[in-house]
């Protein structure tokens, strides 16, 4: 893995419970103090539920509303156990992810820079300039986690096409300054955002209506330059705070062309980018890792069907590109000024209305009630599935409540033992409804995606086999 972000950290544990031995490289040398993200939705709660994760992170402030382009939108009614959002700074998702995939015997790499990658037969090395001077480090495939400005993509030769951004957004991290708290506040001149991010901490986000993109990197971006656009647009005089931190983000939109060019593999914004909105590219940077890792690890590992790393691709850039839709259409709604007043007035009409709202919301949330994206909910299953998802193998889900039926199917399932767990539900009292017909027994990926369902005698090899290789 190249880059030690929560999408490669995320990742860096998905391979190592599936057996693969695990490099990453980062960059920077120190984990970044830095909350460039703090939102997580249902299904990304899903996946560290799945994980064992959630308690590491405490009980993280919760709401049932969010926003679709600034306009509130209701999260609390998606089918999920983890509804709404939730709010936790980056670098503790980062040390929470550090320290599993260490643990799990990962090996993190701080302060090296990738300057080139040379792929022969199966192997690709990767020229390292570090800390002691240049390196290389050898393996059977590389993941860029890099970030929008990846330099793996581009060693990779992976087009990114997309538009660039031609609205741009001014962000700080404020100290020893009290402000009323704004959401997504539209004024004659822009918009403007405040709020705490942590104790003693306030965050600010503007843009100026008309205000392009200036011609430099956010590293370029003074404080002053934050607080002059924050009285232009509220009139009010923030610059006697001090700055923590601040940067400069665009509405550029661009997505890869392919996830995947020979032994090179692209994850998390090094794959799409997109206005970081609402923490979209977060979630869908985490829900790329869990898709690839067991995939990945497999495929390592000589235990892959074949074609089960192309299903990486196949899955995950309509789900980028059914992201970026929806981004561009926030960003208009958000940064598009007094022009679209009318089209922010009907879509408010619209997000009051069942059926928009909670098509509006699935998407936010990321739980489409349907495969490849959607964990099996029967009411029966959801606490076996958590607690046997821990380990990232497949799951045979049992949903008859019959023990024999159970024992059967272990039995029908031994060639796959190591890779696939067998899974009963407790009986269930005289009376209480069974599974839904055809539903008796679901098989799960390692990822939580419904991979297959049966009735009481069908047979799952073949869905075994399709997805977790020939039996041992």
């Amino acid at each position: 893995m190249v880059g030690a972000g929560p999408v490669g950290l995320m990742l860096a544990a998905e391979l190592r419970l599936g057996g693969a031995d695990t490099v990453v490289v980062e960059r920077l040398p120190a984990p970044t103090t830095q909350s460039r993200a703090s939102t997580l939705h249902a299904r990304t709660m899903e996946l560290l539920a799945q994980r064992g994760l959630l308690p590491a992170f405490g009980a993280p402030p919760h709401a049932g509303t969010g926003h679709f382009g600034g306009l509130p939108l209701d999260l609390s009614r998606v089918p999920s156990p983890y509804a709404g959002l939730w709010k936790i700074p980056q670098p503790r998702i980062e040390h929470v992810l550090a320290g599993r995939a260490t643990a799990l015997g990962a090996t993190v790499l701080r302060g090296r820079a990738v300057t080139a990658l040379d792929t022969v037969g199966d192997r690709v090395t990767a020229a390292v300039d570090g800390p002691t001077g240049p390196s290389t480090v050898t393996a059977d495939w590389v993941v860029g986690c890099d970030g929008e400005d990846s330099t793996v993509r581009r060693l990779a030769g992976i087009p990114f096409p997309g538009t660039d951004g031609t609205r741009e957004l001014l962000r700080a991290d404020l100290a020893d300054i009290d402000l009323p708290a704004r959401r997504f506040e539209r004024h004659p001149r822009g918009l403007a955002v405040a709020g705490p991010v942590a104790e003693g901490v306030t965050r600010v986000m503007v843009h100026a209506y008309g205000d392009a993109p200036r011609e430099r990197g956010s590293w370029g971006l003074a404080f002053g330059d934050v607080a002059a656009t924050w009285e232009r647009v509220v009139g009010e005089d923030i610059s006697g705070a001090r700055p923590l931190w601040v940067n400069a983000f665009d509405d550029t939109a661009r997505q890869a062309a392919r996830y995947r060019a020979g032994r090179v593999l692209l994850a998390g914004d090094a794959a799409h980018r997109q206005l970081p909105v609402g923490g979209q590219a977060l979630n869908l940077g985490l829900h790329d890792a869990v898709n690839l890792g067991w995939k990945l690890a497999a495929t390592a590992r000589g235990l892959a069907p074949a074609g089960l790393l192309d299903t990486y691709h196949g899955e995950r850039h309509p789900a980028g590109a059914r992201t970026l839709t929806a981004i561009r259409a926030q960003t208009l709604l958000l940064l598009g000024g007094p022009r679209v007043d009318g089209v922010r007035a009907l879509v408010g009409e619209l997000l009051r209305l069942p059926g928009p709202r909670a098509h509006l919301a699935a998407g936010i949330a990321a739980v489409e009630p349907d495969p490849p994206d959607r964990p099996a909910h029967d009411p029966g299953a959801s606490a076996a599935m958590d607690a046997a998802l821990r380990a990232a193998r497949g799951l045979l889900l049992d949903l008859s409540g019959s023990a024999a039926r159970t024992a059967a199917l272990r039995a029908r399932c031994a060639g796959w033992a190591g890779r696939v767990d067998v899974v009963g539900t407790a009986p269930r009292p005289p009376g209480a409804a069974g599974p839904p017909p055809g539903a008796a027994t679901v098989l799960v990926r390692p990822d939580g995606v419904t991979a297959w369902r049966g009735g009481r005698d069908a047979d799952p090899e073949d869905a075994l086999r399709g997805w977790f290789g020939a039996p041992h």
